[in-house]
This record gives C-alpha cells, structure tokens and sequence, in this order.
C-alpha cells in the first residue's frame, strides 16, 4: 500500500511545533468537523503530514508522521470524533508560508489554498514534492 500525504492545521498558541517536538508523540484531537474527521480516520500509519501553523505567520512549520490509525477522540464528549496519533519526523528547514503556496499557480487546486478552513486536508503527491522543495525539506517522504 502506498503512503498518503496530508496537512493539518493548528494553532501556535494552542499547540505548537515546539510542543510537538517536546513530546515526539501526540494524540491529533478536537477535530470537530465532519470532512476533517473524515480525513483523519482515512490516515494510515506511516502517511506523511505537514505540521502546519494557522497562526501569524501561516506557514508549514514541520513533518509528522501517522504511528496510530483513528481511534476513538477522549476530548470528544459526544459524537463519533475520532483522532490519530503522530510523531515528529522534523522541521521544515525553511518555513513555507501560505502566502508562497498562493503565489505559485501549481498549487492553486491544494485543498490548503481552495478550503481555507478545513484544519485537516489531503496533499496531493506533487503539491507534497512540491512544498517539500519550497522548504528544502531533506528528510524522509
């Protein structure tokens, strides 16, 4: 089976980077929409993620990778919310902001640029290269 790529969004000051680095692996909850719980419960384990900060600056900040599939979200006090476990893989060397992803008209039909409010979407394998080159990532895909 071959692996997946996705975003999600968070904001800095809620959970950040640095935390995620902190504690190398942590539980993805409190998604409470329906399409981005969606998405979670479709990750696999080792599915690639861009950590991204939806905070000033918006920009993906980090890779993570997916090491437990969907489970039951503990946050949730009702509903089916699920969430997934994830865990540091790296930094992005060079931030890629929002703003640069709009600029480049490849990228125009990534989930990120055309669902602005969706904290969990899909990266399509050339947008992932593509972003990944942005940011001179040089770590594992």
């Amino acid at each position: 089976m071959s692996r997946a790529y996705w975003l999600v969004k968070t904001e800095p000051e809620a959970f950040g980077w640095d935390q995620q680095v902190a504690n190398g692996v942590e539980p993805w909850t409190g998604v409470r929409n329906h399409t981005a719980r969606n998405n979670l419960a479709a990750m696999q384990r080792g599915d690639r993620v861009f950590f991204y900060h939806s905070g000033a600056p918006k920009e993906v900040v980090g890779v993570v990778e997916v090491v437990r599939e969907a489970y039951p979200d503990p946050t949730a006090k009702e509903g089916n919310w699920v969430c997934v476990d994830m865990k540091t893989v790296g930094p992005m060397p060079a931030p890629v902001t929002l703003a640069a992803i709009k600029a480049d008209p490849d990228m125009a039909d990534l989930p990120l640029v055309r669902l602005s409010r969706l904290s969990v979407s899909p990266v399509p394998k050339p947008h992932w290269d593509r972003i990944c080159r942005m940011g001179k990532w040089r770590g594992p895909t």
